[in-house]
């Protein structure tokens, strides 16, 4: 037993309600602090050692899919894409598409020159970025659209639970390194256990609004707003990361 003087070094608060015959459980500790996606703007990656110049963010080792709907939208995506919006369009047209499966037989996207071959790189035509979210956006499309799943809702991640009586609790809560796998110890730096990533001017529930309404479904979200405004910001528990502040 863990001695109760013991600090907690990830400690969060939890909303949790019954909406529609089901159970929802919402992070609002993250939800509520100025996380903020730096992708182009210091992010350090997610490789063994920092590189922010080389613009990568978490895509270095490409997406894996979440089903069959997932690859084939993105996969139809892809299609529109021209050389003049997507750097690898011709390495993905010679491999034979930009979608693989991989050497343990997963669904994921094709790697070139080390990442994502949907990543553009530093110095192309383009510019650094996912080329699937660039053109959604200058399409004026939602790139949620666009992107493979784990793309758009990272660092977010949506559980959901059925107990024995058949009762489905949803837990709404940030990404955290556990949930890549053994290769998440790996990572030099992941943003949502560091400070850097933390200085959005607006909480992650009006910067996310979009993806969290994709996930658990818009009336959810709205029973979620109308509890968190009822209390003050500082009332709510700083996130983990905050606290490592000097």
């Amino acid at each position: 037993m863990t001695p109760p003087d013991t600090p907690i070094d990830d400690l969060h608060e939890w909303l949790s309600f019954d909406f529609d015959d089901e159970t929802y459980e919402f992070d609002v500790t993250f939800l509520t602090s100025p996380w903020t996606c730096i992708f182009g703007r210091g992010c350090p990656g997610v490789l063994t050692g920092a590189a922010p110049e080389l613009e990568q963010g978490c895509c270095s080792y490409g997406a894996h899919f979440t089903d069959k709907a997932d690859r084939r939208r993105v996969a139809k995506r892809a299609e529109k894409l021209g050389p003049d919006e997507w750097q690898f369009r011709e390495e993905s047209d010679r491999a034979g598409g930009p979608i693989h499966k991989n050497e343990d037989g997963e669904w994921a996207t094709r790697l070139v020159d080390d990442a994502c071959i949907f990543l553009n790189r530093p110095g192309s035509a383009q510019g650094a970025g996912c080329a699937l979210h660039q053109a959604a956006v200058a399409r004026d499309e939602r790139f949620i659209d666009w992107k493979p799943d784990v793309c758009w809702q990272l660092p977010l991640r949506l559980e959901q639970k059925v107990d024995q009586n058949e009762h489905t609790t949803n837990v709404l809560r940030e990404w955290k390194r556990r949930d890549w796998g053994e290769g998440g110890a790996e990572f030099h730096w992941w943003c949502t256990t560091d400070d850097d990533a933390f200085v959005g001017h607006r909480p992650v529930y009006e910067e996310l609004r979009d993806e969290i309404v994709e996930l658990v479904g818009p009336l959810p979200f709205e029973a979620f707003l109308a509890q968190v405004r009822r209390r003050p910001s500082e009332q709510f528990l700083p996130h983990p990361a905050l606290k490592k502040r000097p």
